[in-house]
């Protein structure tokens, strides 16, 4: 490397200068180490050298400096040098130390005793010379310490020159260096360069291929997704054809299903005849409903299918076909009973006035008999009188509440719009949060509604909401308060059947202090679930199919019809959210008052359902829930008459609804008759689950 032969030049120039010559005694002896040190030492005078110049200065006037300039400084060291002491008596005045006492006379007076007249001649000048000698002798050390310096300093710059002939040298090195190295770096660029035009070349080749390639699959592909495109829009096309000629079929059925129910209607138009001797309608009646029935269940079974098939039109139309000739044989046999009544009467006109009122008395106690004990054919279809004019009068009180808050409800104003928000929020969110956990949260949620409805401030979302922010806040309020509660019963009482008692207790009280609250309740009720009326909707003229089904309770969407299980399970749990509401009532009162809507209501409505021709599937499960839920009560309230009502529809109305009810319906049949002969046989109704004991009010 350049550096190291730098340095080994160095090192051999260090050995050749004069320094580098000197021998070095590692022996160093004590005697050479003092003489060392003492010609280290500062000069030093005699010690007689005091006493010479105290005689000088008392004998000669006193003496100017002497100055040695830089000029004069070779003449001075010239002088030293030529400077010669005598080799008589008074050079040992000279060798011999100063001091600054006289020579005491027992000296030997032949070494210092000189001649009277040349002391007096030569005194002076010894004493002077002496002097002058220590002087040069200084000077002369001064001066040999300049030049060593001077040489140092020549030394020195030499040293320098030296390093930066080396560092000169270094730098030219390190510059052929950097040199070479950019060449290998330039010619190492220049090969990957090469490389990388190879390799784009490559590329470039293997990237062409791979067009090519490209190419020729995105053919095959766009072939293939022709082919798919084609083969989806046959499919679509198929099934396209095949949904229209469901939804044909399904129209088909929809309006075989409606003439089977007109024509059904017919029979019931008929039972005017039902006192014409010889005939007996209820068998076409009866068998009216069957049809009626069966055509139901192909629909349903269709439509949880989907669509309906060739064979359910042709089973719909061999029922349609059938009912027609039910109607048919019925005025086939209605136009022989007038015939033969016609005739009877023309023979009754041609008897004698006492025949004739013989034959009246005796109609009478005909009429009289069949008043006592009803016959198959004596139930209503439709409800009774007084109770269609309660049922309109709530719907009418549910649409003048709705029209009461119009402007809150259609307001497009924000603040509007978060008020509306705010109190839907209060009303319903409580009305959720009903458990069985404890009575104290029961009382709470209580006390929350009721703080609502009666104009006070109630906490929700962090802020305080009242009915008093806007004018129709409280008819809003009390709307969406009920429509919740029957929800409830629609949704959670259905899923879970010890809800009812929570739910209809807290009802209970809030329709106990607010009655508006209950009138709505019943009007949502009656409108999901108008058996609980009880009240049987009929088909009117010019009512689609979708909307009559809507009327009857069932939940429509793009033209679907839900499930019967759905059905039967939603009617269920608000049937039994009303038959809880019939007999609890808030127990956190002073005094407990009159139930606004107790017990002899839910007498009133057992009595009106018996009274009233079944419906298949329907009918069992509503009168199940009921009286599960209410039996309890009822018999502890009417004890011997409940018992004869019961005796009634397990001999009389049972019959009916066995034979109305198609076998695969007969689940909801078989679990009420069970629930009958379990109830005869231990001569009592069970509480039913869920019930709240006086031990959940205490909690």
């Amino acid at each position: 490397m350049p550096s190291r032969e730098l340095q080994m030049k160095t090192v051999a120039a260090l050995r050749r200068s004069r320094k580098g010559r000197l021998p070095y005694r590692r022996d160093w002896s004590p005697q050479a180490q003092e003489i060392l040190e003492q010609h280290n030492r500062p000069p030093e005078l005699s010690a007689y050298s005091g006493w010479v110049l105290e005689k000088m200065l008392s004998c000669s006037p006193k003496p100017r400096p002497v100055l040695v300039s830089p000029d004069n400084e070779s003449a001075l060291i010239h002088g030293l040098s030529s400077l010669t002491i005598d080799a008589s008596p008074d050079k040992h005045l000279v060798s011999t130390p100063l001091s600054t006492d006289a020579p005491s006379e027992a000296q030997d007076p032949k070494k210092w005793r000189v001649p009277e007249s040349a002391h007096e001649t030569n005194a002076h000048p010894r004493r002077s010379k002496s002097t002058e000698i220590d002087g040069l002798i200084r000077w002369h050390e001064e001066i040999q310490q300049l030049k060593v310096k001077a040489k140092l300093n020549q030394r020195l710059e030499l040293q320098e020159e030296v390093v930066k002939a080396a560092s000169e040298e270094a730098r030219e090195l390190l510059k052929r260096f950097d040199e070479l190295k950019e060449l290998k770096r330039h010619q190492e660029c220049q090969q990957l360069q090469q490389e990388i035009e190879k390799s784009n070349k490559e590329a470039l080749g293997q990237q062409e291929k791979l067009k090519e390639e490209h190419r020729q699959r995105a053919k095959m592909v766009s072939r293939k997704l022709r082919e798919a495109e084609q083969q989806r829009q046959r499919q679509e096309e198929l099934d396209r054809l095949r949904r229209e000629e469901g939804q044909e079929r399904l129209r088909r059925l929809y309006s075989i299903q409606e003439e089977v129910l007109r024509l059904n209607q017919q029979i019931g138009l008929n039972h005017k005849h039902k006192d014409l001797p010889g005939i007996d309608l209820s068998l076409y009646s009866n068998r009216g409903n069957q049809i009626c029935g069966e055509v139901s269940g192909i629909v349903r079974t269709a439509s949880e299918r989907g669509l309906p098939t060739e064979t359910d039109v042709a089973s719909a139309d061999q029922v349609l076909l059938e009912m027609h000739q039910l109607i048919s044989n019925m005025q086939h046999e209605v136009a022989l009973a007038l015939e033969k009544k016609r005739r009877q009467e023309e023979e009754l006109a041609a008897a004698a006035v006492a025949a004739a009122n013989e034959r009246k008395e005796e109609l009478k106690k005909q009429e009289q008999a069949k008043s006592q004990v009803p016959d198959q054919a004596g139930l209503r279809v439709k409800a009774e009188e007084v109770t269609m004019q309660w049922y309109q009068q709530l719907q009418k009180e549910s649409a003048q509440c709705v029209a009461a808050f119009g402007r809150l409800a259609s307001s497009k104003d924000s603040q509007d719009k978060k008020i509306k928000m705010d109190l839907q929020k209060a009303a319903t969110i409580p009305v959720s949060q009903i458990s069985t956990r404890a009575g104290s949260q029961l009382k709470e949620i209580f006390e929350k509604i009721h703080s609502l409805l009666s104009g006070k401030p109630v906490p929700c979302g962090g802020h305080n909401v009242s009915v008093t922010q806007h004018p129709e806040g409280l008819e809003f309020v009390y709307f969406k308060l009920a429509e919740k509660f029957v929800k409830q019963g629609e949704e959670e009482v259905a899923s879970h059947h010890e809800a009812a008692f929570p739910i209809a207790v807290v009802a209970s009280g809030i329709w106990e202090l607010h009655p508006r609250v209950g009138g709505l309740i019943l009007a949502h009720l009656h409108k999901k679930c108008p058996y609980a009326v009880p009240f049987y909707p009929a088909l009117k003229e010019g009512t689609s199919l979708e909307e009559y089904q809507r009327i009857l309770g069932y939940q429509v969407k793009d033209s679907n019809v839900e499930p019967q299980d759905n059905f039967l399970k939603r009617m269920s749990g608000m049937i039994r959210l009303y038959a809880a509401i019939l007999q609890m009532q808030w127990p956190y009162r002073d005094r407990q008052g009159v139930h606004p809507h107790g017990l002899n209501h839910a007498w009133r409505w057992l009595a009106q359902m018996l009274n009233m021709e079944p419906l298949a599937d329907v009918t069992a499960t509503i009168l199940f829930d009921f009286l599960e839920v209410c039996g309890n009560a009822l018999m502890k309230q009417y004890q011997v008459q409940f018992w004869k009502m019961i005796l009634i529809i397990k001999e009389e109305f049972f019959p009916r609804m066995e034979a109305i009810t198609s076998p695969g319906e007969m689940g909801s049949l078989i679990r009420f008759k069970q629930f009958l002969e379990k109830c005869l046989q231990r001569k009592e109704i069970p509480l039913p689950k869920g019930f709240l004991p006086p031990s959940f009010w205490r909690s």
